[in-house]
């Protein structure tokens, strides 16, 4: 029994000190979307830490795009390792009859992620139209 409570605590220490020496870092987007000619109102906007294996992509921020077709958003995590930065826009322009939504994921330079303490460094995508066919453009079901 004592055995047992000494590994329990030592392990309980060990990820005590690993959740310490992750760092905070940080992750800022903005753009401007269009459907065509028209502002892309209400188009959700997604920032993840992109992981390798079983283990699901961490969300970092999330946010919906303005009556402009603007969006800017951030946010930040704890990681041991470099966040490997994702961002996914989920959206419906130019396809109506089709189940889900049109996905569509952007992988940015790893210069764009830093400390959370640090000056916002905006990875800016410019204006984007989503009437154009992305390669490996997916589909998604959930939101």
């Amino acid at each position: 029994m004592r055995f047992s409570r000494y590994y329990s605590l030592t392990l309980l220490t060990s990820l005590l000190c690993i959740n310490d020496a992750a760092i905070r870092q940080a992750v800022y987007v903005r753009g401007k979307l269009l459907c065509g000619s028209s502002p892309a109102s209400r188009v959700r906007v997604k920032i993840f830490d992109e992981d390798a294996g079983v283990d699901p992509d961490d969300k970092i921020a999330e946010g919906l795009s303005n009556n402009k077709g603007e969006f800017d958003l951030g946010g930040s995590i704890a990681e041991l390792t470099t966040v490997d930065p994702l961002v996914k826009i989920y959206h419906d322009c130019d396809d109506t009859t089709k189940p889900g939504q049109r996905k569509l994921v952007f992988r940015l330079p790893k210069h764009y992620v830093v400390g959370a303490d640090h000056t916002k460094k905006y990875f800016d995508f410019g204006i984007l139209n989503l009437e154009t066919i992305f390669p490996g453009e997916q589909r998604s079901f959930i939101r």
